[in-house]
């Protein structure tokens, strides 16, 4: 469901220019940001590092993009 949401004009500016970086709409990068807030929030000893592979890894799996781990 879509829902327009009133933002600060601030959070739009910086979302513009980090957008143009990661090559995403300015609203998917506002809601990037919130992906990995609520993340960190969620879990406070990760670091984004991990955060962020974690995503990677969400978004892989949804994609159909998995192997089978061999341990050892």
């Amino acid at each position: 469901m879509t829902r327009a949401v009133r933002v600060s004009d601030g959070l739009v500016r910086e979302a513009r220019i980090y957008s143009e970086i990661d090559k995403r709409s300015i609203t998917g990068q506002i809601e990037h940001w919130a992906r990995i807030g609520k993340c960190a929030e969620e879990n406070p000893d990760l670091t984004y590092g991990l955060i962020r592979e974690i995503l990677i890894g969400i978004s892989e799996l949804e994609q159909g993009e998995s192997s089978e781990y061999n341990f050892g």
